[in-house]
This record gives structure tokens, C-alpha cells and sequence, in this order.
């Protein structure tokens, strides 16, 4: 699976809401400055081509829905920054997670509580 671009991610984001989008609806969620229809257009082809959407005829216009979850793109996503930045190892990625980002009592509690129910599975 490859990797998305800023914009194409924003884009997804938006077609994973709303699980089937016209490019008018993915226009109206983005933010302003709203780009060009033709923009979006060609960046929603591109996103065909990747094979990250599916493309519906309807009438004179397309449907495009995910044909990739958000869930497997995450996954892959996560798994990529793994064994880049941390040496395939989970506990090392964890750990600066939890250095970094100044986790709450509770959330270190929340991180403690599913690694252990994972342990006993």
C-alpha cells in the first residue's frame, strides 16, 4: 500500500466519513481556502489510481468510495513508522510515546491495563 500525500490524506479522511462522496461533498468538508474544483478532481483520480478509491458512475458525474479502510491505512501507517524510526520494535516506539507526550497517570494506567489483558490472551 502506499503512502498518502498531505493533501491526498486529507481527502480520505473526508471519503472515510462520509463512506461515499461526489467531489462537490469533498469541497464543501475541506477547509478554506476551498481549492478548485479541478483540483480536487485530479486528486481524487490520482487516489483512483492508487487504488485507495473506487469510482461509481452516476449520471454525468462519479461516486467514489474507500476501497482501503481507515483502519488498514492506520495500521500500515503505524507498522511503516515501526520499523523506520524504531527499529521494528514496539516497546521501543511505546516508550518514547510515553516520554514524549507527557501521558497522563490515567493513560499510562490505560496503556498498563491493555498490554496486560493482551499478555493473558
Amino acid at each position: 500500500m502506499q503512502k498518502l500525500g498531505k493533501r491526498e490524506e486529507q481527502i480520505m479522511q473526508i471519503v472515510w466519513q462520509l463512506q461515499n462522496a461526489f467531489v462537490k461533498d469533498i469541497i464543501d468538508a475541506l477547509p478554506e481556502p476551498k481549492p478548485h474544483y479541478n483540483t480536487v478532481a485530479t486528486m481524487v483520480k490520482i487516489l483512483t489510481d492508487k487504488g485507495f478509491l473506487n469510482a461509481e458512475k452516476i449520471g454525468n458525474t462519479f461516486r467514489y468510495t474507500p476501497l482501503i479502510s481507515l483502519g488498514e491505512y492506520r495500521q500500515q501507517d503505524v507498522a511503516t513508522i515501526k520499523r523506520k524510526y524504531f527499529n521494528n520494535s514496539f516497546s521501543k516506539m511505546i516508550t518514547h510515546f510515553a516520554q514524549e507526550e507527557n501521558l497522563s497517570n490515567e493513560e499510562l494506567d490505560e496503556l498498563i491495563r491493555i498490554i496486560k489483558s493482551q499478555k493473558t490472551n
